[in-house]
């Protein structure tokens, strides 16, 4: 069972940013979203600590077709996830190799603290340009 301050995070989430996913034409539902663009897919996951109180967003991009894993399973397009594929980004660093932006709800009180962290991602979000994601692994 998740947390309060979980379910509170997840509700910020769900009130500030999937909104702007939305407008810019991501589908899925928290913690998977992906765009399916002229070329590819661009994969937004939001991780979760598993001690809590914190989570990590990973951007990926796969082919207009899924992704084929290497055992053979093939993972379709409305399927597909940041998850899936090897290659990631995550949000707020400067290459691959970095970790990253922690964004810690762990000292939120009130359902204002929470949307202020999910601002902060939005905030970082640089989505209305559709090829922001695949310029990441240039």
């Amino acid at each position: 069972m998740a947390s309060n301050e979980r379910k509170m995070m997840d509700n910020a989430l769900k009130k500030v940013v999937i909104p702007f996913l939305r407008q810019q034409g991501f589908k899925g539902s928290l913690p998977h979203f992906r765009r399916i663009n002229e070329k590819n897919i661009d994969l937004i996951t939001f991780q979760f600590n598993k001690w809590g109180g914190s989570f990590i967003v990973e951007l990926a991009v796969c082919p207009k077709q899924g992704v084929t894993m290497d055992w053979g399973e093939q993972i379709p397009p409305n399927k597909v996830t940041a998850h899936d594929i090897d290659k990631r980004f995550r949000l707020g660093a400067k290459s691959e190799d970095e970790d990253g932006i922690w964004f810690n709800f762990e000292n939120a009180k009130n359902v204002g603290d929470f949307e202020k962290v999910a601002l902060n991602v939005v905030n970082l979000l640089n989505i209305s340009d559709r090829l922001w994601i695949s310029k990441l692994f240039n």
